[in-house]
């Protein structure tokens, strides 16, 4: 399958509202929203540039959160398989900078990677979320949390 025939959203699993129209336009435009020559122009958010990685906040964070950074593969991959092993090393360095940079006591590490009918993610694009919920908040539900969807 060539790049350009690849499916790099998934409407199915886009977040109602506002987050759900810009990922229809992506759909429609037929681009990958983290490859490089799109992101800046549609990431509205300063965006960190490490050897493998992208690091910026979420331009459409989960409710209610303190932070929900994103940190994307810099090459358009979609599965850990094709990971190379200093990628994994540089992931992990900066997990641990930005809970001390972004000061988070607490909060949930995630990839999203493969096929979007397993993963819940709304673009195929290897990527990742460090998410910090905000008890604080008053919609914040003490039962659910922040909810997203996985597969």
């Amino acid at each position: 399958m060539k790049k350009e025939d690849k499916k790099h959203v998934d409407l199915n699993n886009a977040r109602d509202g506002i987050y759900k129209d810009v990922i229809k336009n992506i759909k429609d435009a037929s681009i990958c929203p983290f490859c490089k020559e799109h992101l800046k122009k549609i990431h509205p958010n300063p965006i960190e540039e490490k050897k493998y990685w992208w690091i910026t906040n979420n331009a459409y964070p989960y409710k209610p959160t303190k932070q929900h950074l994103l940190i994307i593969h810099k090459e358009h991959i979609d599965n850990i398989d094709d990971l190379h092993p200093s990628a994994w090393k540089e992931l992990f360095e900066i997990i641990k900078e930005e809970n001390i940079k972004k000061e988070i006591k607490g909060g949930t590490y995630m990839m999203r990677f493969g096929e979007t009918k397993y993963t819940g993610a709304s673009v195929t694009h290897l990527h990742c979320h460090i998410i910090q919920s905000n008890p604080d908040d008053t919609s914040y539900d003490k039962k659910t949390g922040i909810l997203t969807r996985v597969g």
